[in-house]
């Protein structure tokens, strides 16, 4: 979840299509109503008439030994048709406990805990992804630095990538230009007792990637955003500008496939256009809705909220057999 989001205005278009079948009890699980991915949550709820409510995951308690588990928030116990994610990076542990216990009693969730908390580790992601055969930036990870000159090597030599494996946002990124460059901060970040990685640099890309926004099987819109000059990080809560992209049918198939390698129903991937095909940078189970709704004018909220329309009355049959 981007924790640099701007309130979302009143006045945004609605551009929901027809009602829902019934209506539905939805919460959604973040620390903040007022930023803009939530209260757009919420307003396509609201729009489409389901009653939603906002709760502050880290405020919740937990009721695990009985038969019948509850969640609480303060003394009032919480039920909900379905919740909506909202995990902060830092809270992964918590949140995904609380989700867990929402799933134990029976609520659907868009994002089930366990995709959420592999999603969150970066090694295991690229693992899994290498696995299903998608494409992916030459990949080293070691611990012993004595091993720094023949990760490089593997890479392709500099200049390389090398990331913090708990940074977010671009925070812990860094780009090594020489060789040189990249034993010091290798070193630096293993002195630190930090876990890295190091990736080859995709030149091609020009400090530019694609977020594909993926809810269930399709990509329900895409945005390429463009680093500031002189920046190869494209976030754009460093500067970056955002755009509506036509992606090829190659980037949709990538984007939705790995989305569903991790077990993702909502989706942020981040590709690379490389020289061999798209990349993957990134699987991201709570994006900000911010920066892809006003770059390409989809009501992505109100695409996530019918697809749990479409999907909780499966959960709700399986319940009521149980």
């Amino acid at each position: 979840m981007n924790s640099e989001e701007s309130p979302r205005p009143a006045d945004a278009v609605d551009t929901t299509s027809s009602p829902p079948p019934r209506k539905l009890r939805i919460g959604i699980l973040s620390r903040n109503k007022k930023l803009y991915s939530t209260n757009s949550l919420a307003e396509a709820c609201e729009r489409r008439s389901h009653d939603v409510r906002v709760i502050d995951y880290l405020k919740c308690h937990m009721d695990i030994t009985t038969h019948r588990p509850k969640i609480f928030f303060g003394d009032e116990s919480l039920e909900f048709d379905a919740i909506i994610p909202r995990i902060g990076a830092s809270k992964t542990f918590f949140g995904t406990a609380v989700v867990r216990q929402f799933e134990m009693m029976g609520t659907y969730s868009v994002n089930e805990s366990v995709a959420i908390s592999r999603s969150r580790d970066k090694l295991r992601s690229l693992q899994l992804l290498s696995r299903k055969g998608l494409g992916l930036p030459v990949t080293a990870f070691a611990h012993d630095t004595k091993a720094t000159g023949h990760i490089l090597k593997i890479c392709g030599g500099a200049p390389v990538v090398i990331k913090l494996l708990e940074g977010t946002q671009g925070v812990g990124v860094v780009l090594a230009e020489t060789k040189k460059a990249g034993e010091s901060v290798v070193e630096a970040f293993r002195g630190l007792n930090a876990n890295i990685l190091v990736q080859e640099f995709i030149k091609e890309a020009g400090g530019a990637d694609i977020r594909c926004l993926v809810v269930g099987d399709k990509v329900v819109a895409a945005m390429i955003r463009q680093g500031q000059e002189g920046e190869f990080r494209s976030n754009l809560h460093r500067g970056g500008k955002a755009r509506i992209i036509k992606i090829t049918p190659e980037e949709r198939t990538t984007a939705v496939r790995a989305a569903k390698t991790m077990g993702l129903n909502v989706a942020g991937v981040d590709l690379l256009r490389s020289n061999h095909g798209p990349v993957i940078m990134e699987v991201n189970s709570s994006p900000g809705l911010e920066g892809i709704e006003k770059a390409t004018g989809r009501d992505v909220a109100g695409s996530i909220i019918a697809f749990i329309e479409k999907n909780v009355k499966q959960s709700m049959k399986t319940r009521g057999k149980g």
